[in-house]
């Protein structure tokens, strides 16, 4: 028997953007991935944490697929350009938080993707090539999700990731990336849902123009500026962010949210793959944060 001590503790895993299996996955053949993906998070979350595999029991709750909204045509549009007028929108929001110079930026309005790929490899010490291709991945996913509070994506995605936490009744959620936003609104839209902590990693909730005011539910005029809560009961809300991340921007949550108990900005490795979830997995930061719930 399994005492109480070593009982493996239960997470879910919420991925960011860059994790589609593709659209024409389903069934079988989804669930395999699935399992494979949390296989992948509960080795790297044991290995950070000096512990045997066994001791994490983890569901990973995929909501990529959601987000698919049809092929593109080959050749379409401006390569320097995002094909979405929303997602090109986001971007620009981006450089100028950023700080992006207007010369590079043309005046933001309507921001070349390589410029802006360059400026940012420069400034963060990145390699070109992957940067702008990762650039429009990320603002494609993040216009799908964030088109409309009504959005038949916005609504599947965030339900998917919900239904997982209801089934597995996890003590930790672990949000990566957009993860994050996709699991701050469900946690908000079922307040059934409590697990005991939240740790957002890599998170861009803050995103000024992009994220931050288009959330669900909106953030409030609080004195001079507007404030985001926590998900509601007794969860507690920690946030790592890296400060090499330049999704992660602004980096400390804190600023624009209550309820954070802790709100680390930390160097996560001198190795940091860009805005990677797995140096964040296995950071000494992730592991601390965790370390506690590993008792009964």
């Amino acid at each position: 028997m399994t005492s109480p001590d070593t009982d493996p503790i239960r997470i879910v895993a919420v991925h960011g953007v860059g994790n589609s299996f593709g659209a024409d996955i389903y069934g079988t053949r989804l669930e395999e991935l699935r399992t494979m993906k949390a296989a992948v998070w509960a080795q790297q979350l044991s290995s950070g944490l000096g512990i045997a595999r066994d001791r994490v029991n983890l569901d990973f709750a995929y909501y990529a697929d959601k987000l698919v909204t049809g092929p593109v045509a080959q050749g379409a549009g401006d390569p320097d350009r995002l094909d979405d007028p929303l997602a090109q929108e986001m971007l620009a929001a981006w450089a100028r938080e950023l700080g992006v110079p207007e010369e590079v930026a043309q005046g933001h309005a309507t921001v070349p993707l390589r410029a802006l790929s360059s400026w940012v490899a420069r400034r963060f010490d990145l390699a070109e090539g992957p940067l702008r291709v990762f650039i429009r991945l990320l603002f494609s996913e993040v216009a799908v999700y964030l088109r409309a509070e009504d959005a038949p994506e916005r609504m599947t995605a965030r339900e998917e990731v919900a239904a997982r936490i209801a089934r597995h009744q996890p003590r930790i959620v672990i949000a990566h990336s957009l993860g994050s936003v996709v699991a701050y609104e469900a946690l908000h839209a079922h307040p059934e849902l409590q697990p005991e902590l939240f740790l957002t990693l890599g998170s861009p909730l803050a995103l000024p123009r992009v994220v931050f005011q288009r959330l669900i539910p909106a953030p409030q005029h609080v004195g001079p500026g507007l404030r985001g809560t926590r998900p509601p009961g007794g969860t507690r809300w920690v946030n790592i962010a890296d400060p090499g991340d330049p999704v992660a921007v602004p980096p400390q949550l804190g600023r624009f949210f209550d309820g954070i108990a802790l709100d680390h900005t930390t160097v996560i490795s001198p190795l940091f793959r860009f805005h990677h979830a797995t140096n964040y997995l296995q950071s000494a930061t992730t592991a601390a944060t965790i370390a506690p719930y590993l008792e009964a």
